[in-house]
């Protein structure tokens, strides 16, 4: 009997299929319908999603989306897919044999239907959900699931299935992370405070739900300051992106940097994203063009983003990796 096949899909969060208003609005509406993202109670949350943030917020992301759309499509569209070739070309490499690799988002295009269609139809028994998120949270990890979970729930023979839970502490993904920043440095000179923001959620997911995510980005930055030798003066963890009201995980990083270049706390700042495995809106336009410019309104000097890991050679490699941790046994 021959092994069984096993395949890779690869997954992210998604992204609007053109930078206009009706295909943000078509993209908000399933992300912020899902509960593991907003969880207010369904009769309350829909009334307001459709009737206060669809008809107006759209606009003003499009018009974010249409300053960073790549020529090829969406940034993070764009950069899953050479990650997806990438991952595909190591794993034949480190296997001796093609290894499929599909990828699939979360809300949006390409569906998770047909990514793991294409890989029934490569004969595929075996499949490994790799989620590109290091750090876990049930508002991205766990959706990803409950999409899988969605996505065969019409398929008579489903595959056997595991999934990546977490990388944030993978010595290979700290390692990349740090030597990012060693080339930023080696090409640009090491000058700043180094800022290490990552995607909120809000405060009430882990104190009452038990989310582990801000444990797990503290992990992260910590590992990285000590690759980089930095002692806590010269780094600082924020969080990026909060949406409605409510209190999220702090401290923010667009008042922070706005109160830092008020104060001239620094001279300048280098800032990364770690728990962005691909550069996308939040990291090339939130961080790189609304935080800059909140900075340097205020009065804060040098400010220097350093990109997502997206599809270099290490990062690449890491992923393989964690194929090959993950498949033991298949």
């Amino acid at each position: 009997m021959s092994q069984p096949r096993f395949g890779v899909l690869l997954v992210n969060l998604g992204t609007p299929d053109e930078p206009t208003r009706p295909a943000v609005r078509r993209y908000l509406a399933e992300f912020l319908s899902d509960p593991r993202v907003v969880d207010v109670a369904r009769p309350l949350w829909l009334p307001i999603l459709y009737g206060a943030v669809l008809p107006f917020r759209p606009k003003k992301v499009a018009e974010a989306y249409q300053s960073i759309w790549f020529n090829e499509g969406s940034p993070l569209l764009v950069i899953s897919r050479r990650q997806q070739i990438a991952l595909k070309r190591a794993l034949s490499q480190q296997f001796g044999f093609d290894v499929p690799v599909e990828l699939g988002m979360t809300y949006g295009y390409p569906k998770m239907e047909a990514a793991l269609a294409s890989l029934r139809r490569q004969k595929v028994e075996r499949v490994l959900v790799l989620p590109l998120y290091p750090q876990y949270s049930s508002s991205t990890t766990a959706s990803v699931f409950d999409r899988v979970a969605k996505a065969l729930k019409s398929v008579t023979d489903i595959p056997e299935l595991r999934m990546v839970r977490r990388y944030c502490d993978h010595p290979g993904y700290i390692e990349a992370l740090a030597h990012s920043v060693r080339e930023h440095w080696k090409e640009r000179g090491r000058q700043g405070h180094l800022v290490m923001s990552f995607h909120g959620v809000p405060k009430r997911y882990v104190e009452q739900k038990g989310d582990p995510y801000y444990d797990e980005c503290d992990l992260t930055s910590r590992s990285v300051a000590k690759a980089l030798e930095l002692d806590d003066s010269e780094w600082t963890m924020t969080f990026q992106s909060r949406f409605g009201r409510e209190e999220w995980l702090k401290p923010y990083t667009d008042a922070t940097l706005e109160e830092w270049g008020r104060t001239k706390r620094h001279a300048a700042l280098d800032i990364m994203s770690p728990a962005f495995a691909a550069d996308c809106l939040e990291t090339l336009e939130e961080l790189a063009i609304q935080n800059r410019e909140g900075y340097e309104e205020a009065g804060g000097g040098e400010y220097r983003y350093i990109p997502a890991l997206n599809d270099r050679e290490d990062h690449i490699a890491v992923l393989a990796d964690l194929v090959k941790q993950n498949i033991q046994g298949w």
